[in-house]
């Protein structure tokens, strides 16, 4: 075999380009048979079906058939057993009436053909009906049925401004710490001024201010008004046990301190 011979496509199908013939052979499959087929081909003669022409009738399945087998599409025996039986029956029309006996002459298998078609174009018509009944769930829904139709939810508020208040501070408080925690502060003890003065009041002479007995260096507020608190209460304490003297001249005026002038004192 030489293989330097050129490709040769197919040649192009017969019967293309050949308008409502063609698109009509491309939905063969939808057809259910050759009787739904001469269904359609009846109806193309824009007449009413008691008054079709079995001779037209068959020329078009004929053609029909034809043009199929040019398209190169698989037809169907009972599509050729239709198309011999219509060339039969178009013969038998032709012809001068004879007397067959008992088979049934060329007029009453027309009529034959006729009522098929009928009938059949009735039951497509009522298949139509059916389907265009209103369907449950979709057209009609029955006593209670869930629709299946979208919720959309739009809240709407009514209340007053003590309830929003009253909301807010309730979500507030269930956040809030149930616990208070108090943190500890660094704060003078009465122990270390009583100390303090014992160790500083058998050096002074005279009296002396209270202010000059807190610790040096204190420089926050807090921690001031501790010293000068604590230092009052040891004060008061050493004038109680009979170790210091205490004076004021007058309201809100400085407070003065000084060894007391006892023997137990000096003997300290």
């Amino acid at each position: 075999m030489d293989d330097n011979l050129a490709f040769q496509e197919d040649a192009e199908p017969a019967g293309r380009g050949l308008g409502s013939m063609t698109d009509f052979v491309l939905s063969l499959g939808a057809y259910e048979g050759p009787i739904d087929v001469l269904l359609t081909l009846a109806r193309d003669q824009k007449v009413d079906l008691k008054h079709i022409s079995i001779l037209a009738l068959a020329e078009q399945y004929v053609r029909f058939v034809e043009t199929a087998q040019q398209l190169q599409l698989e037809i169907a025996a009972d599509y050729l057993v239709m198309a011999a039986w219509l060339a039969y029956l178009k013969s038998k029309l032709l012809l001068p009436p004879q007397d067959n006996g008992d088979q049934p002459s060329a007029e009453e298998m027309a009529e034959a053909l006729k009522f098929q078609l009928l009938r059949l174009e009735a039951m497509q018509q009522a298949g139509r009906n059916l389907f265009a009944l209103p369907i449950a769930g979709i057209n009609f829904f029955r006593r209670g049925m869930e629709e299946d139709l979208p919720v959309t939810l739009r809240p709407v508020y009514d209340v007053s401004l003590y309830d929003l208040l009253k909301a807010y501070a309730s979500q507030h408080r269930d956040k809030a710490v149930t616990a208070l925690e108090i943190e500890p502060f660094d704060l003078c003890s009465i122990d270390d001024a009583i100390e303090r003065l014992r160790t500083m009041l058998p050096g002074v002479p005279d009296w002396t201010t209270m202010f000059d007995f807190l610790p040096r260096g204190i420089r926050q507020p807090l921690m001031r008004r501790s010293a000068v608190s604590t230092t009052l209460i040891a004060a008061l304490e050493l004038v109680r046990m009979g170790k210091a003297d205490i004076r004021q001249d007058g309201l809100f005026s400085p407070i003065f301190l000084k060894p007391a002038n006892r023997v137990e004192v000096a003997n300290d």
